[in-house]
């Protein structure tokens, strides 16, 4: 039987696959048609090519209304990353990869990076993150709202009345109590859909505030979580919480299917890898 690895190194072999990646790595929330629109290609064909990634988890969706929007889910390349690359070679490959961005971006005269299309600013990056979870969408939901839950998987507790226009806070687990980030709840819909901004303690909403949706989906015994965060302020950030959002997940799974938090906080060992 093929691992998951194999699957999706098999998965990538095909050059119209791995153009699927690329359009989404440029532009994440796309629709089928959209997507078809780029390529020479029937609907039922996409459909079929979308239908491997998915099924090796390179490709996330998220239903909003009558659409299927499709995000690149980079965690197996991740995976990828961290088991062959970031133990040897990764210090060095950032340095080359650094070079070759510098050489690459279009560039305005004074050397400002390049606007979009008619001098509109950059589309602000997105993020979403897909994990399967054995666990009840109950149970996922109390873990994301439980102050106490949170502070074992999350390394701080998450506190809010959790009603629509309520703030949050993102507090220590020390004792101090200080809030480290927070925001403002705008959706509530237990156990399935919680919509929060993501920012500093004591920060409204606003158009320039990035968002979190948890989107909890039952599949039989299992759980399906997707965690869009959007309105990033540029790639810095996406990158940061890249890394971010892989650790704080694995902890919650960890806890909700063995009820434990892992031995080692995930996010540490993320940082001494990038440390080498």
């Amino acid at each position: 039987m093929a691992s998951d690895m194999d699957k999706v190194f098999k998965a990538l072999a095909d050059p119209t696959r791995r153009r699927l990646l690329d359009d989404l790595r440029v532009e994440g929330g796309q629709t089928l048609g959209r997507l078809c629109a780029r390529l020479a290609m029937t609907r039922q064909s996409v459909t079929q090519h979308l239908g491997v990634l998915e099924e090796v988890n390179l490709v996330g969706t998220v239903r909003r209304g009558r659409e299927k929007w499709h995000y690149l889910n980079p965690v197996p390349l991740h995976e990828v990353r961290q088991r062959w690359i970031a133990p040897f070679e990764e210090p060095r490959l950032q340095v080359l990869d650094t070079i070759r961005r510098e050489a690459e971006e279009p560039r305005k005269e004074g050397g400002e990076p390049a606007m979009g299309p008619i001098g509109e600013s950059p589309m602000k990056p997105e993020y979403v993150y897909v994990t399967y979870i054995h666990a009840s969408p109950e149970r996922v939901w109390e873990a994301l709202t439980s102050a106490d839950l949170t502070g074992e998987f999350w390394g701080h507790s998450n506190v809010s009345d959790w009603r629509p226009g309520s703030s949050w806070e993102h507090r220590r687990t020390d004792g101090s109590d200080v809030a480290d980030g927070g925001g403002v709840v705008l959706e509530v819909e237990p156990p399935t859909r919680l919509v929060m901004t993501f920012g500093e303690a004591g920060a409204g909403a606003g158009p320039e505030v990035s968002t979190v949706t948890f989107l909890i989906e039952r599949h039989e015994d299992i759980v399906r979580l997707t965690v869009t965060h959007a309105n990033l302020q540029d790639d810095g950030e996406l990158r940061e919480i890249s890394s971010g959002w892989p650790a704080v997940m694995a902890n919650l799974k960890s806890l909700l299917e063995t009820g434990r938090a892992l031995p080692q906080a995930p996010w540490e060992m993320h940082a001494d890898l990038s440390g080498r």
